[in-house]
């Protein structure tokens, strides 16, 4: 079997792996100075991919997303797609709004804290307070749960503690659901609620 002769090593190969393997935040230094230092080369490697780098140095993230078929060349609409969309159920984006929600409260309150973290037990409240006063609460405990793994596999949120519990909100989020959405949707799925019929709203994210 013929060897194959691999090119010179370059850091950046450290940065590319680690954008498809999600998103890159300023507190992991080495993979982002990576980035930073080498954004042109990323972008240009990417793009014959049919991804898209962005990079978000006032957020401190990197992350890839799908070219969109109208901002692919002629010819690229042939590449498989490396990232699928995922269809949020009723209770994951009822979440997600309720997080987006608590973020932009976090940054209008200009914390020096770096992370945004809500405590369970209060993240429960507002999620509870959402449903009919009959809705049971075990049944409601066991839903938020679900709907937190969701967004945990999508990167949206990270487990910061367990005793007291407590997540983080992941700044991706603020790309996934920008400002402009958020009251629209907020305003759809609060009239929903009452009905909770599963089903009825629904969102499309980018997943990785």
């Amino acid at each position: 079997m013929a060897s194959t002769e691999l090119p010179e090593f370059r850091d950046w190969s450290i940065a590319a792996v680690r954008l498809l393997q999600g998103v890159v935040y300023a507190d992991d230094e080495r993979p982002w100075n990576l980035v930073l230092a080498a954004q042109t080369q990323l972008a240009t490697y990417f793009a014959r991919l049919g991804l898209l780098l962005v990079v978000d140095e006032p957020e401190g993230l990197a992350y890839l997303r799908q070219l969109t078929d109208d901002e692919q060349p002629a010819g690229y609409e042939q590449l498989p797609k490396l990232y699928r969309r995922t269809r949020l159920g009723y209770d994951e984006t009822l979440l997600a709004v309720l997080l987006r929600e608590a973020l932009r409260r976090f940054e209008e309150e200009e914390m020096h804290d770096e992370r945004c973290v809500i405590d369970a037990a209060d993240l429960f409240d507002q999620w509870r307070g959402l449903f009919p006063a009959h809705h049971d609460e075990v049944r409601a405990r066991r839903e938020l749960s679900a709907a937190l793994a969701k967004l945990e596999d999508l990167g949206f949120t990270r487990k910061f503690s367990d005793e007291p519990e407590a997540w983080e909100i992941r700044r991706i989020l603020k790309a996934r659901l920008p400002a402009a959405e958020l009251e629209s949707l907020k305003a759809q799925l609060v009239r929903a609620a009452g009905e909770r019929g599963r089903g009825e709203r629904a969102r499309d994210v980018d997943g990785q």
